[in-house]
């Protein structure tokens, strides 16, 4: 069920992302009159269609003029993408027929530079715009909410360690950059070019230098720090079994059966190694120590609540959540392009963690929620709007460099150019795509 799950929320999300996407390039080319021949979720490769308004039988039957628009619409059964068949352009379609005949004024080709590279911009500015209402709409609804990190100590774990971090350390900088929010400080440490840490250690200032040749490491290692904090109780709800063992509110533990834990990792490990068994907390109660002996269960739980760091909550209004959801997407837009950065530059090995819709999937929660999705519709779709970005043929990037090339020399390049640029794009995303399954399929087996 879990699976299914997860694979329902992958296909919607594409699906919606897809048609915002192919949508900017038909609405602009609609708006200056260029003729739009197919819209298509998914690639009929072949010929073959899920669904067509044009050949779908019953779809026609009940609306007889679809079969005579100008536009098919439909779905086809390759879940890898989808497309807008604009004439007069050489696409995905590799339809090459149509441009021996002679141009006509409705087609893309016959059309000034500057409209058709808006018509090539469509698709990823209603990705942004797309992005900008999922994560206005997250923030008016929920906030914004993070964990900052002034203040807070870092938990390492061998990586963090290995490079010279100790648990208890309080990061003040990497290089000039002041972090602000804890739980970015590992993707700060890779996708900032960081060679310096600043770091309080007890009353001593201390200076780490990262050696960047670790950074495919910090990339593959998640959890490098987590929060550390004590482990204090909140509350014991009534149906813990230690509800009568004199565990209070505000009780801190010091030590599991006289070993010490002075954060909560540190105690949760100790008492997951005492499950099923009795175990004797030292806790800390009105500045004095006390012991109480208490029952772990099987899974080193002892049925209390711990109080939790405080997060820190901005609520927007009207009139400055949309500037929020702006500036959401631009710094969510940086962060994925330093991402990329750290992809192509072969000694950071971050082309081991692209992924394809496997991983893609494994990011959806197994239970649907409105607000996770939003936020996985907002992300994916400043990830698809920045990779069509890429100047590469087949992609946006490759139609846009083109004709801003065009634009500035005043020499359009010829069909054939186009078309043999548009093939090598085309093999160079199915080698992308292979490494992307690739790679999701070495962390399976993994």
């Amino acid at each position: 069920m879990v699976v299914l799950i997860k694979t329902l929320q992958v296909i919607l999300a594409l699906s919606v992302l897809i048609v915002l996407h192919e949508l900017g390039h038909f609405t602009f080319a609609k708006l200056f009159g260029i003729r739009v021949e197919k819209f298509f979720l998914f690639f009929d490769a072949g010929g073959f269609k899920l669904f067509s308004t044009k050949e779908s039988k019953w779809f026609v039957r009940l609306f007889p003029k679809a079969a005579r628009a100008e536009t098919e619409y439909g779905i086809g059964w390759l879940p890898l993408g989808g497309y807008c068949k604009i004439a007069g352009m050489i696409d995905e379609s590799m339809d090459l027929e149509s441009l021996k005949q002679e141009p006509q004024p409705w087609e893309f080709r016959t059309h000034p530079a500057w409209q058709r590279l808006l018509v090539m911009c469509g698709g990823v500015l209603f990705n942004f715009i797309s992005a900008i209402l999922f994560f206005t709409c997250i923030l008016g609804i929920r906030g914004e909410s993070y964990i900052q990190n002034e203040g807070n100590a870092v938990y390492v774990n061998d990586l963090a360690y290995e490079m010279g971090f100790r648990t208890g350390d309080r990061i003040l900088r990497y290089d000039d950059y002041v972090p602000q929010d804890f739980y970015a400080l590992q993707a700060d440490l890779a996708r900032r070019d960081v060679h310096k840490a600043t770091i309080l250690r007890g009353t001593d200032t201390v200076e780490i230098y990262i050696d960047r040749a670790r950074i495919g490491d910090v990339l593959s290692s998640p959890g490098m720090f987590d929060l550390a904090f004590p482990f204090v109780v909140d509350s014991i709800p009534p149906e813990s079994p230690n509800l009568l063992t004199g565990l209070r509110r505000g009780d801190k533990v010091l030590a599991v059966d006289s070993v010490l834990t002075l954060y909560a990792q540190d105690a949760k490990a100790r008492l997951a190694e005492r499950a099923s068994q009795r175990a004797v907390l030292t806790l800390e109660r009105d500045g004095a120590e006390t012991r109480v002996p208490v029952s772990v269960d099987s899974l080193g739980r002892i049925g209390v609540y711990m109080m939790l760091p405080g997060v820190q909550t901005r609520r927007y209004n009207a009139l400055t959540v949309l500037p929020a959801g702006v500036r959401y997407t631009y710094t969510t837009i940086r962060d994925y392009l330093r991402d990329l950065r750290l992809v192509a530059t072969p000694s950071t090995q971050a082309y081991k963690s692209v992924g394809s819709f496997i991983a893609i999937g494994q990011v959806f929660p197994s239970r649907w929620d409105w607000i996770r999705f939003l936020y996985l519709l907002g992300l994916l779709s400043v990830m698809l709007g920045v990779m069509n970005l890429l100047p590469i043929p087949g992609l946006d990037g490759g139609h846009i460099l083109f004709t801003v090339y065009e634009m500035l020399t005043g020499r359009k390049p010829g069909d054939k150019f186009l078309s043999v640029a548009q093939m090598i794009g085309m093999v160079l995303l199915l080698l992308l795509m292979l490494l992307a399954f690739g790679n999701d399929i070495g962390r399976l087996i993994k």
